[in-house]
Formats: C-alpha cells, structure tokens, sequence
C-alpha cells in the first residue's frame, strides 16, 4: 500500500515542471486575394502571400502562479504520504506489542507449569509417606493438565501473532525462517513529556494536520491563479516575410514583413466561479483544520490519560500486589510441606498469585501500547 501510495510523489514534480512551461508559439502560412482564374491588366489584381509567427504573452504571470500552486499540491502529497506512513507504523506496532504479548504467555505459562511440576513432587513425596491422600494428588494432576493444555494454546497463538507481524512487514513466514522477535513489554516511560508539551509537539508534527495546513496554502494560491486567469493571454503576431505577386501587371514582386498585436478587452468576468469555488475550497479547508486541531488535542489527551492509568496500574501491581501474593504463596507452600495445611490451600494461594502475575503481564501490555500510541498521536518517536 505504502509503494502505491509513493507512486504519487513523483508526478508531483512533474506537475511543478508542467505548470512552469510557456505557451508555445503558433505558425500559420497565408494566401490572401487568390483570383479565380487569373489577374491581367485587363482584370488587375495581385497575390499575396505570408507567414506568421503567433507568441501568447503571460502579461498577468498565471505561469508564475500555476508553479506556485502546483508546487503547494506537491507538499500536500508528500505530508499524506507521510501520514500514511505513520498510521502504517502504529498497525505494525500494534502486531509488535501483541507478538510480544503472547511470547510472554508462553513464557508464564511454562513457567506456571514448572512450578506445579515441583509441587507435583512434594505431593508425591508426601502421598507415599501417607501424610496426603491420592485426592489431592489428583488435584495436582489436574492443574497440572490444565497448564500442559494452555501452553499448547499459547504457543498456537504465539505462532500467528508471528505470522501476522511477518505478513505486516513482507517477511518470509515464520513456517519457512523463524522470526527475528526481539524486544520487551517493559518500556522507558521516563522519555515521556509532559502533556502540555506533547500537545505543542502535536500540533507541530503530526503529517496529517501538516497536509491540512498545507492545504491552505494551497487552496491560497489556487485563489491568486484564479484571479490571475481572469485576464487571458495577449497574441503578438510577426510575419517576417510577406510576397505581393505583382506578375499579373509586369511589376516587380514585392517583399513586407508586418507587426500586430490581439489582446480580450475584459468587458466581463468570466472567471467569477472559478475564485468563488476556490475561496469555498479554502474555507472548507479551513474549518477542517480547526476541527481536525482539536481532535489531535483530544487524541493526545486521551492517550495520556490511558498511558498515566496503565502506568499507575503497573507500578502498583509490580511494587505492591506482586510481591505480597509471592509471599502468601511461598509461606503457603512451606506449610503444605510441613504438613500444617492442606493441597488445596497450597492451590488456591497459587491461583491468586498467578492472577496477580496475570494481571501485571496484561498491565504491561496496556503500558507498552498506550506508551506506543503516544508516538502516533504526538507524530514523531519519543518512546522506544
């Protein structure tokens, strides 16, 4: 799409060459008072004959005006074609952060699964030292299938979020050469600005609001070439050489050369509609520029309130709900083992812990794509 898209900037410059040529020059030959049948003295008369050389003057620069605007409508298809590029960058980003999501899946899940296999163990141990039923031993079993089908599955997904972002990125599939996935969800929110300067950065950046304001301009001069072809060209006319054929009367021919020049007299207007459409066109821009400013506003607005929220959620869940479930967890793992509470205490600290790791994982997620819309909505990188 984006080399489709690309294909439009070089007739841009054509346009501007185009716009800047001169009118070319018209030739014409002439036989003025041609007899029917033949001149005599009898029948007097005489032949003449010419050529002529027609040059349209641009008294009013339209040649000027039309580079101009043509070289306008050249920035406007370059600042789209920068937004296409953006918003082709935020799709890709948005497959990054989700193959990275389900790599860090199938990360917790074998990691779920690793540890049920060391309870496994204990369990086993103290099953065949009677100090456990085989019931709990088969809730263990059981939590340790579940797991054993949820890394099959993540790994499924892992695959096509692969596939997705290869396909995105006009990579070999990952079936044919493996993916070369690197990254973390952990990000650098300290490169951040703050709201007020990531507004000014938007307004200042953003491709698409610049092809907006490109607009203006363009719909600017497109108004001063209107007005400017209210005038038409002035035709000079030259004939270098004119013949009179004075045969007919026994004289001698003779040579001329002659000077005139054409020009509309501007008794009316005939371009009235076409500024009037080109000053509505401006005004239509106008007001699309206003709106689309406040919704850029808006958009940065709510990209850091959603980047604030992930961020508070984050912090609070690695600094605070993660290391106290771990804890709960592993002292409720060390009375198990000393025989104090039972398998399914053990397994339901096990299955808040696991929520808690869950909800931190999808909280990075959340932090790392609200930090990437932030590159969209201000127009430029400021977060990696």
């Amino acid at each position: 799409a984006l080399q489709a898209k690309l294909r439009e900037s070089p007739t841009a410059p054509a346009d501007v060459l185009t716009a800047g040529r001169r009118g070319n020059p018209l030739v014409f030959g002439s036989v003025d008072n041609a007899p029917y049948g033949a001149y005599s003295r009898e029948r007097p008369g005489e032949v003449g004959y010419g050529s002529t050389v027609i040059q349209p003057i641009d008294v009013n620069r339209k040649r000027v005006y039309r580079v101009i605007a043509a070289e306008r409508a050249r920035r406007v298809i370059h600042a789209q074609y920068q937004d296409a590029v953006s918003v082709e960058i935020d799709a890709v980003s948005v497959l990054f952060v989700e193959a990275l999501a389900a790599r860090e899946t199938v990360r917790y899940v074998e990691a779920s699964i690793g540890g049920r296999e060391e309870v496994l163990a204990t369990v086993e141990r103290l099953v065949a030292g009677s100090e456990m039923t085989s019931l709990e031993l088969e809730r263990v079993l059981v939590q340790l299938d579940s797991a054993t089908l949820a890394r099959e599955q993540a790994r499924a997904d892992f695959d096509k979020a692969c596939e997705r972002l290869a396909a995105a990125l006009a990579l070999p599939s990952p079936g044919q050469a493996p993916l070369p996935l690197r990254g973390s969800l952990h990000t650098d929110v300290g490169q951040v600005p703050a709201l007020e300067q990531a507004i000014h950065l938007a307004l200042v950046n953003r491709p698409d609001l610049r092809a907006f304001q490109l607009g203006i301009q363009r719909a600017g001069a497109e108004i001063d070439l209107a007005v400017k072809e209210r005038y038409p060209d002035v035709f000079v006319l030259y004939t270098p050489w004119g013949l009179t054929d004075n045969s007919a009367l026994g004289e001698r021919n003779a040579e001329s050369w002659g000077l005139s020049g054409m020009a509309s007299v501007p008794l009316f207007n005939r371009n009235q509609g076409n500024i009037r459409r080109a000053q509505l066109s401006r005004e239509q821009t106008g007001l699309e520029l206003a709106q689309l400013e406040r919704q850029v506003e808006t958009e940065t607005r709510q990209a850091y309130r959603d980047f604030e929220a992930a961020r508070e959620k984050t912090r609070r869940l690695e600094t605070v709900l993660l290391p106290r479930s771990r804890t709960i967890r592993d002292k409720t793992l060390a009375q198990m083992r000393g025989g104090q509470v039972d398998v399914l205490s053990y397994l339901q600290a096990q299955r808040e812990y696991v929520d808690v790791v869950r909800q931190f994982r999808d909280s990075l997620i959340d932090l790392r794509r609200a930090a990437l819309r932030i590159n969209t909505v201000v127009g430029m990188r400021l977060v990696y």
